[in-house]
């Protein structure tokens, strides 16, 4: 009888966990790992190689690896419909790589801008899609380790902008519901719901007015 009861508050305590609300340091944390993830998926498309994330680095398991693979795909679909956006940011934005405070300053200031007008979750896909368009310039330009800052900066961005909204929301599961999945044996999922006014967005960000460095 007692190991029945230890069994029933030890379920207990696991459903407890799932249900709980998401906090602001595991948003954080799983933003950034989806991130990591992101950006390795761009850098074995692009044929770039560097170094592997660091050791103790998590990366998406369980539920948040059902995240990162739609998140994946929906940059797919947006890097897809405006593919020059998202290539060759550091020379759209005219920056140096070889200066940490240059990248950091350079793509928080894309995300402000990209957030601007509210927060969906088309733009938060357009954040990761800027994130690895970056770290790909960065490793292409012999700076691998910048590619570690761009995930500490959208990790920061994270916590300071979008936080609250994740938390409403449940946390980042919600944007399996940006997906449908009408064949599941070949596994399609396309963009259903609106990313953003590109118009807007390419002035906005691209042609953001940066300080000279």
């Amino acid at each position: 009888m007692e190991v029945l009861r230890r069994s029933s508050v030890f379920a207990a305590e696991v459903m407890e966990v799932f249900d709980r609300s998401p906090t602001d340091k595991e948003l954080v944390s799983q933003a950034k790992a989806l991130c990591r993830d992101y950006i390795n998926s761009r850098l074995i498309r692009a044929g770039v190689s560097w170094s592997k994330p660091e050791h103790h680095a998590p990366v998406p398991g369980g539920k948040l690896a059902e995240v990162s693979t739609i998140l994946l795909r929906l940059g797919d679909e947006l890097e897809y419909i405006r593919p020059n956006v998202y290539r060759n940011i550091a020379r759209q934005l005219n920056i140096s790589l070889h200066s940490e405070s240059v990248v950091s300053d350079a793509f928080l200031a894309v995300a402000a801008q990209i957030f601007t007008a509210g927060i969906t979750w088309g733009k938060v896909v357009s954040l990761y899609a800027v994130a690895a368009g970056l770290a790909v310039d960065c490793v292409r330009h012999a700076q691998p380790a910048m590619v570690h800052t761009i995930v500490d900066c959208l990790g920061e961005f994270v916590r300071k902008t979008l936080v609250t909204w994740l938390k409403r929301r449940g946390g980042w599961a919600d944007i399996t519901k940006c997906v449908v999945n009408t064949d599941p044996s070949l596994r399609s999922h396309w963009l259903v719901a609106a990313v953003c006014n590109f118009g807007q967005f390419l002035k906005a960000v691209f042609f953001v007015l940066l300080p000279e460095r």
